[in-house]
C-alpha cells in the first residue's frame, strides 16, 4: 500500500477503513478459505446482500452459526454494517448451551450458511427467524458507513462461567475501534500485500484481530480449514502461502518444536502469541524459524478487547521472563494497567499482586450478571478522576522498567501447609528437566482436607528422574504427590491446553 493511503486509513475509524479497502482494493483477495479465494468485490456483494436480509429483522442482537466459509465472515460484516450486534454460536456446542446463549442475548434472528442443520444446533428453535446466507448477493459491492452510536455493542462473546452457565461479554463498537487504533499505533508496517493467518474458532476473540485488521488494509485472510488437525494445517498454510502476519496461541509451539530444524518462514513479518503463557525456551527456537519477523508476546482478556499489552522479543540480548514465562510488556494506547493487593490497593514495583485493567478497550460489564460485575470490576481514583478497573485474575508484578511480568493465575495460586504456592513454578522446573515438554500442575483435596499436587506431563516417562530433579529445586511442600504421563494433552476449541479436562482425570 502507498504510504499516503496508509496514513489516511490510520486516521479513520474501523468502518471507514473497511469501506476504503473494499473500494480501493476491490480486485484484491479478501479471503482464502479451503484453497478458494474471494475478492473484496465478491465479499462486499455478499455483505450487502445479507445486510438487506437483516432489514426484515427487528432484533438488535443477531446470532450467527459459525462455519469456516465466506458466508459466515460476510454475515459478521453485514451485522456490523447493519448497525446491529453479532453473537457467534458454535454449532458443535451442546444445544442446551446454545439455547442459553440465545436466551441471555435475547436473540430472535439467526443467520446460518447451513440452515438444514440449525435444528441440531439448538434444542429449541421455536420463535426464531432463521435466515440462510447461502447465495445471497447484492449487485453493489461498495459498503456504506452505518449510522450507529459507537456506544452500542459490536458483538457479545460467551465464555465459560463458574456456575456452568456461559457468561456474556459485550464489546462496544468504541472498544473495538479503540483496539484497531491501538493496533496501528504500535507501528506494524502492513499493507494490502500482506497475508494474515486466521487459526481461531470464531467464538474466540483472537479471531477478530486475525480477520478484522487485514480487512481494514486490503490484505488477505487465510483461514485454517475446519475438520483438520489445526496445528498441522496451520503450519502448512504458513509455509505454502508465505504468511506474513500470524497471531497464534503458544500451544502451537509445543507441537511445532520437533520440526524447528525444518521450518524456515522467511516471509513472516510479525509472529504474535496470545492466550496462554509463552515460554522463553520455545520462543527462542521459534525466532530462528522466522528470522525476519518481529516475535511478540501480546496479552489481554476478552473483557479488554482482544489484547492490550505487548512485549517485543529481543533477538540480540536476554529477554525478560519469570519462571520461564516471557514478559507481557507494557500497556497499549489508552490502556491503564496496575497491580493491586488483596484489598484492591495498588502495590509498589516488584510486588506481586493481581493485574487490573482500565481504559478505552474495556467492556462496560457482563451481560445481565450483576453479581459477576460486582466481583470483577471496581472503581479507583487515579490522577484525580474515578476509573473503572477489571480484575484479570492474573498474578503479575511491575519491574524497574515498567514492564509487567506474568506469574500465573490466581486460581493456580494455592496454599499448601500454610505456604502460598504458585503452580507455574512447579511447571517451570518440570519443563526445564524435560527439555520443554508440556507440564501442568493441578491440585485436589483429599478426604482429610489436605491439598495434593498433581503434575501432568506430556509424553515423558522418566517420572522417577523428574521427581528427583524437582526435589533439588523445590521445597518439600511443593513436590507433586503424583506425576501422571499423558500421551497428548487435550486442547480446547481455542487451541489452549484444556486444564478442566485434565482435572477430570484426577
Amino acid at each position: 500500500m502507498h504510504f499516503c493511503i496508509f496514513v489516511l486509513y490510520y486516521n479513520k475509524n474501523m468502518f471507514d477503513k473497511i469501506i476504503n479497502a473494499t473500494k480501493n482494493f476491490s480486485e484484491n483477495n479478501a479471503f482464502c478459505i479451503n484453497t478458494v479465494y474471494y475478492t473484496y468485490q465478491e465479499t462486499g456483494k455478499r455483505v450487502n446482500g445479507i445486510k438487506n436480509l437483516l432489514r426484515k429483522s427487528p432484533s438488535q442482537n443477531i446470532g450467527i452459526v459459525i462455519y469456516d466459509d465466506i458466508e459466515t465472515y460476510a454475515a459478521i460484516l453485514a451485522v456490523l454494517f447493519a448497525g446491529k450486534t453479532y453473537i457467534p454460536i458454535n454449532p458443535h456446542n451442546p444445544p442446551d448451551r446454545n439455547d442459553s446463549i440465545v436466551h441471555q442475548a435475547e436473540i430472535s434472528t439467526i443467520l446460518s450458511s447451513q440452515v438444514d442443520a440449525v435444528s441440531e444446533v439448538f434444542a429449541d428453535v421455536l420463535g426464531m427467524d432463521v435466515m440462510s446466507t447461502t447465495n445471497v448477493f447484492d449487485s453493489n459491492h461498495l459498503l456504506e458507513k452505518p449510522n450507529v452510536d459507537m456506544e452500542q455493542d459490536a458483538y457479545i462473546l460467551f465464555t465459560s462461567g463458574s456456575t456452568g452457565v456461559p457468561k456474556g461479554v459485550p464489546i462496544r463498537l468504541k472498544n473495538l475501534d479503540a483496539f484497531v487504533s491501538a493496533f496501528f499505533s504500535l507501528g506494524y508496517q502492513v499493507d494490502d500485500s500482506d497475508r494474515f493467518l486466521q487459526i481461531f474458532d470464531l467464538t474466540f476473540d483472537l479471531s477478530i484481530m486475525s480477520y478484522l485488521i487485514p480487512l481494514t488494509i486490503g490484505a488477505c485472510v487465510y483461514t485454517v480449514p475446519a475438520g483438520e488437525i489445526k496445528f498441522t494445517a496451520a503450519y502448512s498454510i504458513l509455509e505454502d502461502y508465505e504468511i506474513t502476519v500470524a497471531l497464534m496461541v503458544p500451544s502451537i509451539l509445543s507441537f511445532l518444536r520437533k520440526y524447528y530444524d525444518e521450518i524456515r518462514l522467511e516471509k513472516m513479518k510479525y509472529s504474535l502469541f496470545c492466550g496462554e503463557a509463552l515460554y522463553a525456551d520455545l520462543t527462542a527456537g521459534w525466532a530462528e524459524c522466522v528470522p525476519n519477523a518481529l516475535v511478540q508476546n501480546v496479552y489481554g482478556p476478552t473483557e479488554a478487547t482482544i489484547f492490550c499489552l505487548t512485549y517485543d522479543w529481543n533477538r540480540s540480548s536476554e529477554n525478560k521472563n519469570l519462571n520461564g514465562i516471557v514478559c507481557i510488556g507494557k500497556p497499549m494506547q489508552n490502556i491503564s494497567a496496575i497491580v493491586v493487593d488483596e484489598d484492591l490497593k495498588p502495590v509498589a514495583a516488584s510486588i506481586h499482586g493481581e493485574l487490573c485493567l482500565s481504559g478505552a478497550q474495556l467492556t462496560a460489564g457482563y451481560l445481565k450478571n450483576p453479581e459477576k460485575n460486582k466481583e470483577a470490576f471496581f472503581t479507583l481514583s487515579m490522577n484525580g478522576k474515578e476509573e473503572i478497573f477489571y480484575r484479570t485474575g492474573d498474578i503479575c508484578y511491575i519491574d524497574e522498567d515498567g514492564d509487567f511480568m506474568y506469574s500465573g493465575r490466581l486460581d493456580n495460586q494455592v496454599k499448601i501447609q500454610g505456604f502460598r504456592v504458585e503452580l507455574s513454578e512447579i511447571e517451570h522446573y518440570a519443563r526445564e528437566f524435560m527439555k520443554n515438554a508440556n507440564a501442568v500442575a493441578l491440585t485436589s483435596q483429599n478426604s482429610s482436607g489436605n491439598t495434593l499436587i498433581h503434575l501432568f506431563v506430556e509424553n515423558f516417562n522418566m517420572k522417577e528422574d523428574l521427581l528427583a530433579f524437582l526435589k533439588t529445586k523445590l521445597p518439600t511442600y511443593m513436590i507433586p504427590n503424583e506425576i501422571r504421563v499423558i500421551g497428548v494433552f487435550p486442547l480446547n476449541v481455542n487451541g489452549k491446553i484444556d486444564r478442566n479436562a485434565l482435572k477430570k482425570l484426577i
